[in-house]
């Protein structure tokens, strides 16, 4: 299956290098770019891209606006300069799938794709522990477990919390001593019971209610 991709930069010289480097690969195709991003979500209306990579800081509409308007629609993928944006953070809140440097290799810009577009949540370990001193820095990480939480098993528990750290199922599924199948069944129903939807959303999820803490 070819994956469907949408580029959004207001750089048109990274929009061209990230296209060519996407189209070489057999399996992704570049349906179009867009230079703002309120273009973005236009054009994910128009033609349903299966992930959007954003750029964070654009012109009309940034980044984490325009992922607040096509995140229940499309995947998205935050593109930025420094691992250290600020926006990063609310990026994954306001629903991002994953997260990217625009020095990442073509290798890894295309796995990045085939990752997210496969429904799984790009979280390299220094976003996470970031992501979960940002709760601590405001103190979400204290608040009380909303009632959600209760619907989840013990494993169910355990594998959200793995999730949170940033493991992928093979590691869950060692750490667990499990087979990978049932980590995935795990956390098929982790997403159903909790109304997210994927792994990043579960991480958020983790963290916001203190099944996760700093340290931890």
């Amino acid at each position: 299956m070819t994956v469907r991709v949408l580029l959004a930069d207001d750089q048109e010289m990274v929009r061209e290098g990230f296209s060519v480097l996407l189209n070489a690969q057999p399996d992704i195709d570049v349906v179009g770019e867009a230079a703002d991003g309120r273009e973005a979500v236009d054009l994910v209306d128009s033609l349903a891209p299966d992930v959007v990579l954003m750029d964070v800081r654009m012109p009309v509409l940034d980044g984490l606006a325009a992922t607040r308007l096509v995140a229940d629609r499309t995947k998205v993928v935050v593109l930025t300069t420094f691992d250290l944006d600020e926006y990063v953070y609310e990026a994954l809140r306001a629903g991002a799938s994953g997260f990217l440097l625009k020095s990442a290799s073509a290798r890894a810009l295309a796995e990045a794709v085939r990752v997210v577009a496969a429904g799984e949540a790009l979280l390299a370990p220094s976003v996470t522990r970031r992501l979960i001193a940002e709760f601590a820095r405001q103190g979400s990480a204290g608040r009380p477990t909303g009632r959600r939480v209760a619907q989840l098993t013990e494993r169910e528990t355990e594998v959200i919390v793995l999730v949170a750290r940033g493991l992928s199922n093979t590691e869950i599924a060692a750490e667990l001593v499990i087979a990978e199948q049932t980590v995935k069944t795990h956390v098929s129903s982790i997403l159903t019971k909790l109304g997210l939807r994927d792994r990043t959303q579960a991480a958020v999820f983790a963290y916001e209610n203190a099944l996760i803490r700093p340290g931890s």
